[in-house]
């Protein structure tokens, strides 16, 4: 019988770790851009493990879109309520990483108040943030030196680094993105 048992974890345990593999396998923690935050600090998107994160793809520069995406970011932290900061980052990543510097990116958080180790916002170079924004099917454009065209997208990961919920457009609604971070961070 104990036999049984040892074979049936051993199974188990194999079935497991295959089913992890394939599940990482559509991980953004696949990735292996280095990033920078806005102090300065570079690190690698799987040191986020363990953290339900929130992203958008913005630039500090942007006129139109990326204050109201700023707005629903800020609009969605206060309507999860109370939540432990050590469980989610909302993250906003540069699609302008020449110009968005780790001071402007600092400034640009503080402006927004931004507080707490929860926020990041992050660059890399080129073609690390295309990579990323092909992940996160968010298309962008440069369309003068200091202007893009680009995706309104915010998008939701759980604490493996899968994608679980987008919100696309620019909309006052965010019950949805909402209700999907509350469920991973709560269940």
């Amino acid at each position: 019988m104990k036999k049984l048992l040892l074979i049936f974890i051993v199974l188990f345990g194999f079935t497991a770790c295959s089913e992890k593999e394939e599940m990482d396998a559509q991980s953004i923690f696949q990735l292996n851009s280095t990033w920078e935050n806005q102090f300065g600090n570079k690190f690698k998107l799987h040191e986020l493990k363990g953290k339900t994160l929130v992203m958008v793809m913005i630039y500090t520069n942007c006129k139109t879109a990326c204050p109201r995406l700023t707005a629903e970011m800020r609009d969605i932290e206060r309507n999860i309520g109370e939540y432990d900061p050590e469980k989610i980052r909302f993250v906003l990543v540069s699609i302008d990483p020449e110009h968005d510097t780790p001071e402007t990116m600092k400034t640009y958080l503080g402006h927004n108040k931004f507080l707490g180790e929860q926020w990041l916002f992050i660059r890399a170079n080129e073609a690390d943030t295309r990579e990323f924004a092909n992940v996160l099917s968010v298309k962008y454009k440069q369309i003068s030196p200091i202007d893009f065209s680009h995706s309104n997208i915010i998008s939701v990961f759980s604490e493996s680094g899968v994608l679980a919920y987008q919100k696309e457009g620019l909309t006052v609604d965010t019950e949805g993105i909402t209700q999907e971070i509350k469920k991973q961070l709560y269940n």
